[in-house]
């Protein structure tokens, strides 16, 4: 088994790292905010509505397909993406947390 550097980290802080990754892209968040619009999305229709080339949704769509951000089904010859609402709201969750900590600081000390 291999390791990384990132496996010295909590997995609270690598799941934040990976969700803040697959969401660094404006193309992604604009995706998000469309499924949240609709119960299912063909992949077509999706790039109706981001000015993109269907390749480059294509792989903004895989790229949040792989932290499991977005679910998708394939019917016939098109895929039906939709929003995995409970890793969302999960992660979303694990933002709240962390950012409210960060904020308010444990051991806060005014240094500037």
């Amino acid at each position: 088994m291999t390791f990384s550097k990132k496996d010295i980290f909590k997995s609270e802080y690598q799941d934040i790292a990976s969700l803040c990754k697959a969401l660094s892209h404006p193309a992604r968040v604009a995706i998000l905010a469309h499924l949240s619009k609709c119960c299912n999305c063909i992949s077509g229709d999706i790039t109706k509505e981001i000015p993109l080339s269907r390749t480059t949704v294509s792989q903004h769509l895989q790229e949040l397909k792989k932290v499991g951000l977005i679910q998708g089904e394939i019917d016939g010859v098109k895929v039906n993406y939709c929003l995995n609402y409970e890793l969302l709201k999960k992660n979303f969750d694990l933002i709240k947390v962390f950012a409210k900590s960060v904020s308010e600081g444990e051991n806060l000390i005014k240094c500037c």
